[in-house]
């Protein structure tokens, strides 16, 4: 639309953050598709857009401002601890799956929803529910498999039986000592 990229632009010289003006022009025509009747029909809803657009720029820049005195009157924020190795990894893992999958694992086993109420609420049967479950159950138990666990594992596993056949000796192969 021609208007908004003419508001953005506008927004923009008021604020010198592209990012801010889009947002705030978006949100101006938001509001306005809101009372889309009552604005067209007092003439033309431009200048309604652009008074709400500008003054949510402003409004977010002066947030903006606050936060960065605050910041200089108090400090930064105390550090965070570090998310713990385990908990990273599922994150990592969870994101590996099918958006449908994640969900699924997020519902039932993050939020303890019952597998009817997943359903209900993706929009599927509870049988999908199962599958996607199952899928990604074992979608994260590949992710997620512990490798220390499995070095061990591998190191305790018997060692093969000797071959029946003796090894072959390619003359070839056979040292000369010369």
């Amino acid at each position: 639309m021609v208007t908004a990229k003419r508001l953005v632009a506008a927004v923009y010289a008021a604020t010198g953050d592209l990012a801010e003006a889009e947002d705030a022009v978006q949100e101006a025509y938001a509001r306005a598709w809101q009372r889309w009747d009552r604005l067209t029909a007092e003439g033309d809803p431009t200048p309604w857009v652009r008074a709400v657009a500008l003054r949510l720029a402003v409004s977010s820049w002066r947030r903006a401002r606050n936060r960065m005195r605050a910041h200089f009157r108090h400090g930064p924020p105390p550090d965070l601890p570090d998310l713990a190795p385990d908990r990273v990894a599922l994150v990592h893992a969870l994101r590996g799956l099918k958006p449908e999958q994640r969900t699924a694992v997020v519902l039932h086993h993050l939020l303890d929803l019952p597998i009817e109420q997943v359903a209900r609420e993706t929009g599927v049967s509870p049988g999908a529910v199962r599958t996607r479950l199952s899928r990604a159950r074992k979608a994260l138990g590949s992710h997620l498999a512990d490798p220390e666990a499995e070095a061990e594992a591998d190191t305790e596993a018997p060692t093969p039986a000797p071959s029946p056949h003796p090894p072959v000796c390619h003359p070839k192969e056979v040292p000369s000592h010369g």
